[in-house]
This record gives C-alpha cells, sequence and structure tokens, in this order.
C-alpha cells in the first residue's frame, strides 16, 4: 500500500514514521512517498525517514519528490499537513491581530481566517490532482484550519475526512490518569475543530468524568490552562482552544509580552532538522514532542487502517455532520465520533448539546461558512464579513481594520489580492 504525504519535508513526519514502524500490523505500508517543494527540508527528513524504517526492520521504501503528481500517483491514502507561508506566515498569524487587541493565534480568529485564506486554494488544487493522479485516494487532512479545509474538500466533491489530535491527547491522558488502556476509554467528544468539549468519559461503558473531575481536577485544569473552577462547574471538560475564548482578554495580555508559538517552533525546526540531517540518527528524537502534534502518528494511523480495512469502529474525526447537531446546518463540518468503515465516516448520534456550548458552536460554524467563501473568491467585503462574524473580533471597526491588515500582510499568498 502506498500513502503519500503532501508537506512531507515537515518536521512532524517523523513522527508519523515512528507511527508506521510501531503499528505495522495495522497497516500494510509497502511504499512512503514524501512530496514537499522545499529541497533543504525534504532530504533530511526523507533521509532520516529511510533510517527509521531501515532501524524497524520495516520493508517499506521511502521516496522524496517535489513534483506533486509524481508523489500521490497510485496512492492509496495522500495525508495533507502543509503550511502556506511556513513559520514566517503563522508568525504574522499570531501578531497582528493584537495591534487590534483581539487573540493571535493561527486556527482560530483573525489569525485563523488568514491561514484559511491561504491554504484552500492551494489544497484544492492539491486535491485535483490527486483525482487525476489517484482517483480512489483517500485525502486525511492535518491541515488547519481543518474543519474549514475539510469542509472545502468535501464541497468539492473530495474524498476526504479531517483529522485532528485534541481527542486522541485527551484520550491518553483520561486513561493515564486512570492506569488503563487507552482502548478502554472513550470520549463522548463534541463540536468543532478546535472548539470542542468532552461531556463524558466512558471506561468499558460507565461514565467516568464525574470521578476523573473529582480526583484530578487541578490536573485536568492546569493541561487546558484554564480554571479548575470552571471545569467543576461545567462537569466537561474545554479543549485548551477554549481559552481563546474563555479568558480571551488574559491570553492577549499574555501574548503582548511573550514569545510567540511561531518563533518557538521555528527554532525548534532548525534543531530538529539538524538532527534529521545526521546520518546516524534512526529514532524519533526527544525534542520532537516539544513540537507538539502528540499522539499524531495513532490517530493516523487508525484512521487509515479503517478506511482500508472497512473495520466500522469508532474514531473522532472531522466530517459532515448531516444534522447529528440539529442547530447546524447538515453541510456543517462538526468534530464528533464517528463510524469509521471503508465508505468513510458516518457521525454517530450526539446527546442534546447544552445551550451555553451550542450558541458558540453555532456562531464560529457561521463563520467558517463565510471564511470558506472568502477563501474561495475572495474580496475585502467577504473577509470583512468573515471577521465581523467571529465571536474573537465580533466589531465593526475591528472587522474593518483587520481586513486592511490581514490583506496586505498576506497578498503575496493571495491570487485574488486585487479583488475588492
Amino acid at each position: 500500500m502506498k500513502l503519500a504525504v503532501v508537506g512531507g519535508g515537515s518536521t512532524y513526519t517523523p513522527e508519523l514514521v515512528d507511527g508506521f514502524a510501531r503499528l505495522r500490523e495495522d497497516l500494510p505500508l509497502t511504499e512512503l512517498a514524501l512530496v514537499d517543494p522545499a529541497a533543504e527540508r525534504l532530504e533530511p527528513v526523507a533521509g532520516m525517514a529511510r533510517r527509521m524504517l531501515r532501524a524497524a526492520g520495516h520493508p517499506a521504501t521511502v521516496t522524496a519528490t517535489a513534483d506533486l503528481r509524481e508523489g500521490v500517483a497510485g496512492a492509496a491514502v495522500v495525508l495533507l499537513q502543509l503550511r502556506v507561508g511556513g513559520q514566517a506566515a503563522r508568525e504574522v498569524d499570531e501578531t497582528l491581530p493584537l495591534r487590534c487587541g483581539c487573540v493571535g493565534q493561527e486556527t482560530t480568529g483573525a489569525g485563523g481566517l488568514a491561514k484559511a485564506l491561504r491554504t484552500v486554494p492551494v489544497v484544492l488544487d492539491i486535491a485535483e490532482v490527486i483525482a487525476e493522479h489517484a482517483p480512489q485516494a483517500w485525502i486525511v487532512d492535518f491541515t488547519n484550519p481543518v474543519g474549514i479545509v475539510t469542509r472545502a474538500l468535501l464541497d468539492a466533491g473530495h474524498r476526504a475526512i479531517g483529522l485532528c489530535n485534541v481527542a486522541i491527547g485527551f484520550q491518553r491522558r483520561f486513561a493515564s490518569m486512570l492506569g488503563v488502556e487507552p482502548s478502554r476509554v472513550s470520549l463522548g467528544h463534541v463540536g468543532l475543530n478546535h472548539l470542542t468539549w468532552v461531556r463524558s468519559v466512558h471506561l468499558d461503558g460507565a461514565d467516568v468524568l464525574p470521578e476523573l473531575i473529582r480526583r484530578h481536577g487541578p490536573e485536568i485544569a492546569a493541561g487546558i490552562s484554564l480554571p479548575v473552577e470552571l471545569v467543576t462547574r461545567l462537569g466537561a471538560v474545554p479543549s485548551y482552544y477554549l481559552r481563546y475564548f474563555y479568558a480571551h482578554d488574559l491570553v492577549v495580555e499574555e501574548q503582548r509580552t511573550a514569545p510567540t508559538r511561531a518563533s518557538e517552533v521555528a527554532a525548534l525546526e532548525r534543531r530538529l532538522l539538524e538532527l534529521y540531517a545526521s546520518p546516524s540518527a534512526d529514532t524519533k528524537p526527544a525534542l520532537l514532542e516539544q513540537r507538539g502534534g502528540a499522539f499524531y502518528s495513532e490517530a493516523a494511523v487508525a484512521l487509515i487502517a479503517s478506511l482500508l480495512g472497512d473495520r466500522g469502529d469508532t474514531q473522532v474525526v472531522n466530517v459532515r455532520g448531516g444534522g447529528v447537531l440539529p442547530f447546524l446546518p447538515d453541510e456543517a463540518v462538526v468534530e464528533v465520533p464517528a463510524r469509521i468503515t471503508a465508505s468513510g465516516a458516518v457521525p454517530l448520534p450526539v446527546a442534546p448539546v447544552e445551550p451555553l456550548y451550542a450558541g458558540l458552536v453555532a456562531h464560529v460554524s457561521a463563520y467558517e461558512t463565510l471564511a470558506l467563501e472568502a477563501a474561495l473568491h475572495g474580496g475585502r467585503g467577504r473577509i470583512a464579513d468573515a471577521l465581523l462574524a467571529h465571536p474573537l473580533v465580533g466589531q465593526e471597526h475591528l472587522a474593518r481594520e483587520l481586513t486592511g491588515l490581514l490583506l496586505e500582510a498576506n497578498r503575496p499568498h493571495l491570487r485574488w489580492a486585487g479583488a475588492r
């Protein structure tokens, strides 16, 4: 089985390769094709991938190419993990909104919109090449903002599923707290990508979330940087991305004085690429844990194995809601448990979502619809509408100012930059 990774020069890739090596019984990989236009990244990462597989006794070959057509041809699955504009663009996403008193973050708010504007057209171009050269391939999208990108792919008719590591991260954390194997733990995880709550944690079918909060509340709260009193009152665990909404002003204060995550990641990537370039390096370095994306490989292997093996198991993915959240349009992409088969992902029924969460989910889902319109069709007015609809912006003067700033900063990446 051939698997292609677009954005294969990412420093994340050895995390994937480590999972492929450890979980070879679940995924019969024969070729791993790494696709990336940046030779200075692709070459050391590909070399590292080959040594890792060889050290693990894995028979798969690793190919590396800048040619997208060559890389995806004949693949059963294509995984997308690209970053248009690199860490330099992320730095702007994280700092520019602060000039207007708004949170600077690469997947939500004004920064998330900027990333969507840059990313959606590129991903759709890639998907057209996949459709031509690997028409039966599944597209697994790990590229942020996952919800918007996945919606774009599905609306264009592609075989696509969005993947995020937030749910598996919570599952593994809770399993560790309970002292059990992760396979015994399942989550009542609901919302949109990077806007989710865990409302139940089932151990062998019984909900143990109240017990977890009672026994481990401070530890859980520290992991999401929110007050334990909030977690206790909610009786649910918000994802750490909810801090941008629940503690907006505090986050802005912190961001104005702290180093950006983009600068930290850029420094990490330089060190990781140096490690990958060493001819003796053949195991995933501990430093990679600081890069983020914990359990990414396990989530990816599980999803791909279920798609190709028609397993019918349950995994948390980004998929069309189809009415599973009745307050959203059927075409909205949601992040919920779904049954995974060879035909794709079908969301499972979800208990009614409390107004405290449903209002915010509906608000951000409406923004995502407008953000996708802006990414597809361009125009200053569409950008302003999306910003006005986002709860982290939401004021006309801020939307107007940010529109000008985002358009100017991202002009080199926007084909329609002259549109009004």
